[in-house]
This record gives C-alpha cells, structure tokens and sequence, in this order.
C-alpha cells in the first residue's frame, strides 16, 4: 500500500496533556489562568503554526519526501500543535472564569486563596488552590479537585481538617487565608 494512503500515528498520540476533568465536573478557571490560556492559544494559531507551515511547504517542494528532515518534522510539529490547539479550545469553551478578589478579606477558604496550614507533624505549608488548567504544583498551587484542597475548602481560619493520606489520617490545622486584591493577580496578606 502506498505510504500515503496509511494513518500517521505517534506514541504521544494523547489529546489531553493536562489531567482530564472529573465527570460532570465543572472547569473553574481563574481570569488570569485564562488569560494565560488564551495567550497561548493565540500564540498557536497566530505566530508558530504559520511559520511550520512555511517551512513543511518549503521542504515539500525540494522533492523527495521520504528522506526529508525538514518535511517530516515539520509535519509531526503541526500534528502536535494542532491537537494543543483542539485541547485549548475545548478547555477554553468549558472554563467557568471565576474572580478570587471577590473574596479579599475574607478568612475562608475559597477557590483562588492562598492559604497556609500547618500538620499534625507541625510542618507548614502554604499552597494557591487553581483550576485543573492552571495548577503548577512546583509553583506551591494545587488543583481545586486535589484531596488537599478538597478538604481546606470552606475552612476557616483557626479549623482542623482531616486529610486521608497513604499513611493515615493527618490533621491539617488552617493558619492564614489570602486572596488577590481586586485587580492583582496574586493573593496578598
């Protein structure tokens, strides 16, 4: 069969490159988080796949494809673009933009907060609960679905929750609550 005629396949042929969303579930997103989604969607369509589309069609008219680098390359870099494309745009039209700085002052925990606790060991941390989209868990932020987030939301300052860990139930005592000032994009004391 020729070769142009058969389906081009990648062993990193997955759609989603961010974890999936919970069934039924909602895709909070905050309106930096968008922004920065959107950014790079644009950025996509706009700036890199014109300028890999360029360079595919000028290997394509050097003649032989097979053997092409320049050609073959080019066209797996489209596929991957594309199919972030499709990823952005599919997570974009679901997102549920929702403003942190609503609740600036408050000492509840709330999507968006950046909120310090302290364990049973007496190890403090703090971590920004985001969207699934948005989430950099190097960064000190957490997945508003994470099992840590899970059980801060709706905390208040000076309340205990319990986590459910491998090891066994751990007591995380709330410490502080911040969120974005109206405007910012990072929370603040």
């Amino acid at each position: 069969m020729n070769k142009a005629f058969t389906k081009e396949t990648d062993s990193d042929d997955d759609d989603l490159a961010l974890p999936p969303l919970l069934q039924g579930g909602k895709n909070y997103i905050t309106p930096a988080g968008y922004a920065r989604l959107r950014g790079e969607l644009l950025n996509l369509m706009d700036v890199e796949r014109p300028k890999i589309v360029d360079v595919v069609h000028w290997a394509a008219s050097n003649g032989d494809r097979s053997e092409n680098g320049d050609y073959l390359y080019g066209k797996k870099r489209l596929r991957e673009i594309d199919r972030r494309i499709r990823f952005l745009t599919q997570r974009l039209e679901i997102a549920e933009i929702t403003d942190p700085s609503i609740h600036h002052g408050k000492n509840q925990v709330f999507f968006g907060c950046t909120v310090t606790y302290e364990d049973d060991v007496a190890t403090e941390r703090s971590v920004t609960i985001l969207g699934i989209d948005e989430a950099d868990t190097l960064a000190g932020q957490v997945s508003w679905v994470s099992p840590v987030a899970r059980v801060l939301l709706k905390a208040r300052v000076g309340d205990e929750v319990s986590l459910q860990t491998p090891e066994g139930v751990r007591v995380l005592s709330v410490i502080s609550v911040n969120y974005p000032t109206p405007g910012a994009t990072t929370p603040t004391d």
